[in-house]
């Protein structure tokens, strides 16, 4: 349980007393079940009266008494809620003299800002290290061959899971008795949630500002912690900056850590070139610098970054220390899904938190394959929903019994999902990450026109839809004159004219003249029209102009063929009548029915033998003759 209590009590005579109680508890859930308690409690008094009197004679007598007190107790459990309480309670009285108590600490408190005694430096002159990327490369191991970074697909966000995650956890450092308190933020769509913003915002490098992450975050940061390192005296920003796209500094070579977001979506993490930062083929959407690379591919790599990052006359001194000594700290990278991981843990120089070996062996337990180490020390800060969610180290002045949040450069900001840009070019609107386009308008980023005013020529309109021409104009840019037998807005209409004649383009109206252009289009295509018919009359004509059925030859053959018809027949009958000279007294040939003939002068028993020819009988009816001799034997 977080809980801190204001407790404001004014008091005033005649009749009037003022008590005003707010309590604001806040119950923040954790990761582990630990407990710890920080208590810190505060009591000012100031009295101040006074008296004057009116011409009625009545007094006044004013003391206001106020009582401030604050406590915080921390339990952390193992789910994940907020909870935020507010009371106020206000108390009125009247009586005859007004008293009032102002505390002079209240005015203190507001101006209250960090002492900045907690440094945590890497370098002690300058910052960064002499040598070129050119040597980071040859000392590296060879088993990474030329490339001095890694580089991975960032995840998209999908699967239902939500884009961001805050977890705070309370965890044993191994080794030790120590315990450390802290926030790991889980950033799921990193491309479109994750920025790096200047301290105070846009321009705040370039006027060497410093701002709180509280302040800095303000702007809309769900979640935010310190990022990268800058100058104590001068406040100048350190290392290479990118910002939503916008290069805001160019270390000029120096190698130290680097972590960044290419406009692809590939996250980079490792030792970069002038080259590689100023690259416009693929550009660094986001870049901040840390110091120390903790995490290559799973394994630890800081041996290898104290000889790639630590300058030659630091190799057994502060650089070391850096590394070794326990304090609070802040880092970034990423685990296998290309989920980008925020980790923060408060501490003091020597006294409480973690050194980077013990920070890359929490990281690699948390899944983290590649991190980089940010500023820590009384820089570290964590800010969750617009509030302090962290414990700085820094003391307050002018009163340093309190602790207070360091004015820092960079902040890294996990935000709600943005599009790119922000503003969706100004024609349209955010919805979850992607630009919603208003009417007339086109494109992710809702830049392109569906059509511009100059595009539409002088005989069109740009339309939501495209442009629009205007009567008797056709075509994308309404140069096209409408073709004959339409006319209207765009050519959209058909004329309706005697012979399907054509009609005038802007108007429809079929007794106009056309333009010159049209004219001579129609007169030529009138001539070639009226060639063409005169020709296809002419092969009709000669089609139906009378022929010959028949051939030469046909006749010559028809004629042929009837001839032997002719020579045939007669043939024929000369051969019939042959045979009728030959066989004089023959019968002539009885034509026989199906069925027998029998003459009926033999069915009565008459012979007719006293003729000098005997007919022929026929063969095939000899057993059908009947005989009554025959019946009577029988």
């Amino acid at each position: 349980m977080y809980t801190r209590t204001h407790t404001h009590t004014l008091t005033h005579t005649r009749s009037h007393a003022l008590t005003h109680t707010r309590s604001h508890t806040q119950k923040l859930s954790h990761v582990q079940p630990r407990s710890h308690a920080h208590p810190r409690s505060h009591t000012h008094a100031h009295t101040r009266s006074h008296t004057r009197t009116r011409s009625h004679t009545r007094t006044r007598s004013h003391t206001h008494a106020h009582t401030h007190t604050r406590s915080h107790t921390h339990k952390l459990t193992h789910t994940r809620s907020h909870t935020h309480t507010l009371t106020h309670s206000h108390t009125l009285s009247h009586t005859d003299t007004l008293v009032c108590v102002l505390p002079s600490c209240l005015i203190e408190v507001s101006r209250r800002v960090s002492l900045g005694d907690d440094v945590l430096r890497p370098y002690a002159v300058g910052h960064g290290p002499a040598h070129s990327h050119r040597h980071v490369r040859d000392c590296q191991p060879a088993v990474h061959g030329n490339a001095t970074h890694e580089t991975r697909p960032a995840s998209t966000g999908v699967g239902g899971a939500p884009p961001m995650e805050s977890m705070v956890f309370v965890s044993d450092v191994p080794g030790s008795s120590r315990q450390v308190y802290g926030h790991m933020t889980v950033v799921r769509d990193p491309l479109r949630t994750l920025s790096v913003l200047e301290p105070g915002g846009p321009g705040g490098c370039e006027r060497n500002r410093g701002a709180t992450v509280e302040e800095t975050a303000s702007g809309g940061c769900l979640f935010a912690q310190n990022a990268g390192f800058f100058h104590p005296e001068k406040h100048c920003c350190l290392g290479n900056v990118v910002s939503d796209g916008r290069l805001v500094r160019d270390s000029g070579g120096v190698q130290n850590a680097q972590f960044g977001i290419r406009r692809d979506g590939s996250l980079v993490v490792g030792y970069l070139s002038q080259q590689d930062v100023l690259d416009q083929s693929n550009p660094f959407l986001q870049l901040v610098s840390g110091v120390v690379w903790l995490l290559r591919n799973g394994e630890l790599y800081i041996n290898q970054s104290l000889e790639a990052e630590c300058d030659a006359t630091q190799r057994t001194g502060r650089f070391l220390t850096f590394v070794d000594v326990v304090s609070a700290r802040t880092a970034v990278g990423h685990d296998g899904e290309g989920n980008v991981v925020l980790f923060h843990i408060d501490g003091q120089t020597g006294a409480r938190g973690m050194n980077l070996w013990e920070v890359a062996e929490s990281l690699r337990g948390y899944g983290v394959i590649n991190a980089i180490n940010l500023d820590g020390g009384g820089s570290s800060t964590y800010v969750a929903n617009g509030s302090l969610a962290s414990y700085p180290s820094d003391h307050c002045k002018p009163d340093s019994r309190w602790r207070c949040a360091r004015t820092v450069s960079t902040v890294l900001c996990v935000h709600p999902r943005r599009c790119e840009p922000a503003d969706c070019g100004g024609h349209g609107d955010c919805v979850d990450g992607r630009c919603r386009c208003r009417p007339g308008w086109r494109g992710a980023a809702c830049d392109a026109a569906v059509c511009r005013p100059a595009a539409c020529g002088p005989h069109g309109v740009c339309t939501a839809e495209g442009c629009g021409c205007e009567a008797g104009w056709r075509g994308k840019n309404c140069s096209q004159v409408c073709p004959l037998g339409f006319f209207g807005p765009s050519c959209a209409e058909e004329c309706v004219c005697e012979d399907e004649c054509p009609c005038d383009p802007q108007s429809g109206s079929c007794n106009a003249t056309l333009r010159g252009e049209a004219n001579y289009t129609l007169h030529r295509a009138g001539r070639c029209l009226a060639k063409r018919m005169f020709t296809l009359w002419r092969r009709d004509e000669e089609a139906r102009r009378e022929r010959p059925r028949l051939t030469e030859s046909a006749w010559l053959a028809l004629s042929s063929s009837l001839a032997a018809l002719l020579l045939l027949s007669l043939l024929l009958h000369l051969l019939r009548a042959w045979r009728g000279s030959v066989a004089p007294c023959a019968a002539p040939a009885i034509e026989r029915p199906e069925y027998s003939y029998v003459p009926l002068s033999r069915v009565n028993g008459a012979a007719g033998a006293g003729k000098s020819c005997s007919l022929l009988e026929d063969s095939d009816s000899q057993d059908e003759i009947w005989s009554p001799s025959e019946e009577g034997g029988s």
